[in-house]
């Protein structure tokens, strides 16, 4: 189905709608794919579904198409048919491309159907046009669907929605977003029973479960596209990667094989995990080729709207040679003329790595390349090991948040105000929606009665008693000047995308370059210098929530470090590395991968050992600084962390000492003042998961973890407000606030759900308690091997510097492993 446009002279919608989707296809030169046929046949038969195929394959098509086509049945053809469809995508970015997509096909097949967007990027005058007729088709993002249900008379307006189909549900489904949309969806069919819900997706592990998260379990239907499309994954070899290997240390000498690689593309998409770390390549690209300035470009969230539309704009029409981006272009956005994509660094799982492969040769009929640029020499083996996992279909699995109240606190109040509603009949809606299919009575009226009063502890305060029942037993928000500043400010607060306050950049004469972090400015002070945009620039005062500056005339700066930079390598991925250890173990160096990385792991091998499937490696030293303790479960960094944490609390409980602790994705390193007790390790009698939780709380800063993230909860459950457009709040006053709010509640309303819900999401999401239980089973029914080192391993020395860098300057640690690096060498001839 290439996507080839030919000029057809207009004719009326067919006669039989039925055959309207092949013909229009065919009208086309496309030959439809038996996928979409298989969609078409289930939409007709009024039945929901999930589509998952490749990216670039005709998703959209053969959702929209199919949906034409049974719509026509029953819409009128010779007028403007009412608000029918909603299209949700989980980007504005995105919104835009698929209005394009889906606009296409109606001139044809449906002339008097309308569509528009409703993003928060949407003028109010557009907006204000649809208030006063809707479209047919709308397109739009979770958030602004939940203002859509806050609209008061959004039961009349709504009501005659058919289909919603929801566009990257890999995307949404493990977040609160995707809680956000399973709610809407539940208010929607309570509204129009026989609703048609679709999904698309084209990276996820666990498709029978995504189903039922988004449709429900009954008379919903599942189709795998399957088209045989060229996917490349190769890896850009460094050259001498070195018998030692640690964070980052391959980086800068893979500048020229990067800019090799670009020259021999038109277009290519530059992907890195880190917004910072696409500002060190942007920078290194154009360092190396000046003259590529205006041909090469930036993209990431945190620059101004322009910038990233213009960027847009540049690669669908292939002006630019290469945009270095972050997961903001990792999304279904059409960008054809773009060849091939690079990864910087590891891609840290399987799906992502597909997914940004997917952005090369997206349509039907082209390949995807992707080319892995390994930053350490580690980064090759993982190269090796997410090849074979993607070509062996062996994608990462994301499931539904459980029960986070803090969306439903939210949630209340906006179908309060969205016509109101009665509690016996909300509670059988809400439960209806997968997150909350467990939900307890109790819980549900808890809920109730903290966006009524407040809770036990602020029920002394207005404004907080949001919500009221009226004479008939409905809950709505009070038409009073109260109720009036509340709904406002709810409309403003609506939906569960939270991040750190964030300051605007400007340049003194009113130039607007994006916004960055407020943590990070607050750490400079006048004239200092930072990168940002691409761009140098002389810090010179904060006002008013924005960062004043101007164009410096230094020739180094300070890149922001932006919060939420490091991703865990996911188990798939895990796994796959550690079977290319054992390849490694048995003498198979087959891959280029492994060829380049052997003189590293033939050093491990000599100094210690590889690490293998269902073992588990203990290395021990003693140095200057201490006794060293390494473990490596291959888990990921946040279940090492609290491995690490728990391990040593363990061990002090028995035998008083200090350790520092360092992680990586790899492994774990417990540095102690005093020799710790090597014999509960080497009997596994450490390892149990016996009262996890409690030791795991005890063995952190729990307290501390859980006001970060009750944070979060209470800004989505409207307890913090924000501030309003033009008058933010600093990061400081909402720190302040939710922290106000979380010591009130321990104090004076123990029992307050959103506090648990704070130290639950800290287990799972931060910790990831579950993956955290499952490693430590595994750990003490693996095979242990205990290895007394001498000096570092290859793969000990990365942890080392982990725990180094945290406390020296760049230029110490420089120092100090060009020393350790001469004594390796000396020991390992």
């Amino acid at each position: 189905m290439p996507r080839k446009q030919i000029v057809i002279p207009h004719s009326e919608p067919s006669t039989t709608p039925q055959a309207c989707a092949a013909s229009w296809m065919v009208s086309r030169l496309w030959t439809p794919f038996e996928f979409q046929r298989e969609v078409w046949s289930a939409i007709g038969a009024g039945q929901s579904g999930l589509l998952h195929a490749t990216t670039g394959s005709g998703k959209t098509y053969a959702v929209w198409l199919g949906l034409i086509e049974h719509l026509l049945r029953s819409l009128p053809t010779h007028k403007t048919a009412p608000l029918t469809v909603l299209w949700i995508t989980p980007m504005r970015a995105l919104a835009a491309d698929s209005a394009a997509a889906l606009r296409a096909p109606l001139a044809d097949l449906a002339p008097s159907w309308t569509l528009g967007l409703r993003t928060g990027d949407t003028p109010s005058a557009e907006r204000a046009r649809q208030d006063r007729r809707w479209p047919t088709v709308l397109v739009t993002t979770p958030e602004s669907l939940s203002l859509l249900l806050a609209r008061n008379h959004a039961p009349d307006e709504l009501a005659g929605v058919r289909a919603v189909v929801v566009d990257e549900w890999h995307e949404l489904i493990g977040s609160k977003r995707g809680v956000q949309v399973q709610l809407a969806l539940a208010r929607l069919r309570r509204w129009q029973p026989g609703l048609l819900v679709w999904g698309m997706s084209a990276t996820l592990g666990n498709l029978d479960e995504a189903l039922r998260v988004l449709c429900g379990p009954d008379n919903a239907q599942l189709v795998r596209g399957r088209v045989d499309k060229a996917l490349a994954i190769d890896t850009l070899i460094p050259p001498e990667p070195g018998r030692y290997s640690w964070a980052g240390h391959l980086g800068a000498r893979m500048q020229e094989p990067v800019v090799r690689e670009l020259e021999t593309a038109s277009t290519a998409l530059v992907f890195t995990n880190t917004r910072s770390q696409a500002e060190i390549w942007y920078q290194m690209l154009l360092a190396l080729r000046p003259e590529w300035a205006g041909q090469v470009a930036l993209h990431h969230g945190s620059l101004d709207k322009a910038v990233r539309e213009w960027v847009e704009q540049g690669l669908k029409t292939g002006q630019l040679k290469a945009v270095v981006a972050t997961s903001s272009l990792d999304l279904g956005v059409d960008f054809l003329p773009v060849e091939r994509v690079l990864q910087i660094g590891s891609a840290k799982g399987v799906a992502r790595l597909l997914q940004r492969a997917g952005r090369s040769g997206h349509a039907p009929g082209r390949p995807s390349r992707v080319t892995l640029v390994p930053t350490n020499t580690l980064e090759l083996v993982e190269a090796a090991a997410v090849r074979d996992a993607a070509l062996a279909g062996r994608v990462e699995s994301r499931r539904s948040p459980e029960q986070p109240l803090d969306v439903l606190v939210q949630h209340l109040v906006t179908v309060a105000l969205g016509g109101g509603f009665r509690p016996d009949e909300l509670f059988e809606e809400v439960r209806s929606a997968f997150a909350y299919r467990e939900l307890s009575r109790e819980s549900f009226d808890w809920v109730l009665a903290f966006c009524e009063r407040g809770g036990e502890s602020l029920n002394a305060y207005p404004d907080y008693h949001r919500i009221q029942p009226d004479e008939a037993g409905v809950y709505r928000v009070p038409d009073t000047p109260q109720g009036r500043a509340t709904a406002r400010r709810h409309r403003l607060g609506v939906g569960t995308i939270v991040s750190d306050a964030s300051l605007q950049v400007k340049y003194m004469n009113g130039g607007r370059i994006g916004s960055i972090e407020e943590g990070f400015i607050a750490r400079l002070r006048k004239g200092d210098c930072f990168v940002f945009a691409g761009r140098l620039l002389e810090f010179i005062r904060v006002h008013e929530m924005t960062a004043w500056v101007k164009k410096a005339e230094k020739t180094k700066g300070a890149v922001p470090s932006w919060q939420g930079g490091k991703m865990p390598l996911s188990t798939e991925l895990a796994d796959a590395v550690l079977a290319q250890m054992a390849l490694a173990a048995e003498g198979r160096f087959e891959s280029p991968e492994l060829q380049a990385a052997r003189p590293m792991l033939d050093t491990q091998a000599r100094v210690s050992r590889l690490p293998r499937p269902h073992e588990l490696l203990l290395e021990h030293m003693q140095s200057r600084e201490g006794h060293h303790l390494y473990l490596y479960p291959f888990a990921g960094r946040h279940v090492h962390l609290g491995l690490a944490s728990l391990l040593a609390w363990r061990l002090a409980r028995e035998q008083p000492n200090t350790f520092s602790l360092s992680v990586n994705d790899y492994g774990l390193e417990l540095l102690s003042s005093e020799p710790a007790d090597l014999s509960r390790l080497l009997d596994r009698s450490l390892f149990h998961a016996d009262d996890l939780l409690e030791h795991v709380m005890a063995s952190l800063n729990a307290g501390e973890l859980a006001q970060r993230r009750f944070r979060e909860i209470a800004r989505v459950a409207g307890l913090v407000f924000s501030g309003y457009p033009g008058a933010p709040k600093s990061l400081k006053q909402l720190q302040a606030s939710s922290g106000l709010f979380f010591e009130v509640f321990r104090k004076y309303d123990p029992g307050n759900l959103l506090l648990g819900q704070a130290e639950r999401e800290v287990l799972s999401q931060e910790l990831d308690i579950d993956r955290l239980r499952s490693c430590l089973q595994g750990m003490a029914t693996h095979t242990l091997h205990s290895v007394a080192l001498e000096r570092p391993s290859p793969m000990s020395l990365p942890l080392m510097v982990e725990r180094l860098r945290e406390r020296l300057s760049t230029e110490q640690l420089s120092v100090r492993l060009d020393k350790l690096l001469r004594e390796l060498d000396k020991a390992n001839p």
